[in-house]
């Protein structure tokens, strides 16, 4: 079983798996592998949510504990799936995915024969995800706990060309970490190449510091307040210079106006978004 802050991708792999029960035109992304991967308990509820009533009571039950977090975590990686595809088709010759999880994108998307991309995660994520998918030749998964290890010399380490651009994906991972583990995991990206591209998403500060919920009252209480695992947050304002610091150029910032645009409006569903969260895609300068 997988526990703690191990855990807590769990939620959004389950949004994952119920939206592929919607056809392909209502579904906000695609994902086959997401009902697969997940624990035995959560596997049984993405299923039965193939019955309408069951899927329309699980996402009534999501926006009441957590209003448009559904919608957001849908949207980011759906975005996402778009931004990785983008960089391996324009030869970005590897990709360091930082607190993969059980997130299934790498093996389930075209990896180019000349690509590889390397999967960072907590060892009980990965012993997880060796137990649920079958091994990928082009991708390979690498135990690492981020908050106390440094991710500069690990891709390396596990044969990557430190000289070619590289794509980064920091999907829901800063929140958990501290400031040193956002340090570990972020100061290795003056060191990549020209080119190299990133994304990553992050909290909003203000709701870390209680100042703006975002209808987001529970969350706080339960990983700020109570249980305090929500600990790095930016204002988007912030974003900009954190990554010129580090050499790299913010591209965009997306948050609920951009991804209802892009993405749900095609559906024709109405799908709130939150908006504690926001994605930002970078360039290495």
């Amino acid at each position: 079983m997988v526990t703690g802050v191990a855990g807590t991708a769990v939620g959004p792999m389950v949004i994952a798996a119920v939206e592929q029960h919607r056809s392909p035109g209502q579904r906000l992304l695609h994902d086959p592998l997401a009902i697969p991967v997940l624990p035995p308990l959560s596997r049984w509820v993405a299923r039965l949510a193939g019955r309408p009533a069951v899927r329309a009571a699980l996402i009534r039950a999501s926006e009441r504990a957590a209003p448009g977090v559904w919608g957001g975590v849908a949207c980011r990686k759906r975005y996402i799936d778009d931004r990785f595809t983008r960089a391996l088709d324009d030869g970005i010759g590897s990709a360091v995915v930082p607190g993969a999880g059980p997130g299934t994108r790498a093996h389930r998307s075209a990896v180019p024969a000349d690509a590889v991309v390397f999967e960072v995660d907590l060892p009980v994520n990965v012993a997880h995800k060796r137990e649920r998918l079958p091994a990928h030749r082009r991708v390979v998964l690498v135990p690492v706990d981020l908050d106390s290890e440094d991710l500069s010399g690990v891709p390396t380490a596990h044969g990557r060309d430190s000289g070619e651009r590289c794509l980064v994906v920091c999907e829901g991972v800063t929140r958990y970490l501290t400031r040193e583990g956002v340090r570990w995991t972020f100061d290795f990206l003056p060191d990549q190449a020209p080119g190299s591209r990133l994304v990553s998403t992050y909290v909003r500060k203000d709701v870390l510091d209680g100042d703006e919920m975002y209808g987001s009252e529970a969350l706080h209480r339960r990983f700020v307040a109570g249980r305090p695992v929500w600990r790095f947050g930016l204002h988007p304002h912030e974003v900009g210079a954190f990554l010129a610091e580090r050499g790299w150029r913010e591209v965009e910032q997306l948050g609920p106006a951009e991804f209802d645009a892009r993405y749900v409006r095609g559906t024709g569903r109405t799908v709130p978004i939150s908006a504690l969260e926001r994605t930002v895609p970078a360039e290495k300068r």
